[in-house]
């Protein structure tokens, strides 16, 4: 599966289970996690990543900015299925 479609699945999962969830496509700081997801009085950024995904050192950076301000960033990756 494609990173894309894997993403669109992942946000289908997020609003099934109740979150608001906005497809990051520009913003004013490169390296921002690809979709937020939205409940009350919780937020969380998720970058999302293929099978053969790696993280470049300024998505590491601003998940860990993220994470430092207290807000939950992390990434999801496609799991490997053989």
């Amino acid at each position: 599966m494609s990173e894309a479609k894997y993403q669109s699945k992942l946000i289908k999962e997020l609003e099934k289970d109740g979150w608001y969830v906005l497809k990051l496509i520009k913003t004013n700081k490169s390296g921002i996690p690809d979709i937020v997801a939205i409940k009350p009085n919780e937020v969380q950024f998720i970058e999302v990543k293929g099978k053969k995904g790696v993280l470049s050192k300024l998505q590491e950076y601003r998940i860990k900015e993220l994470n430092d301000l207290g807000i939950k960033a992390t990434v999801n990756y496609e799991p490997i299925t053989d």
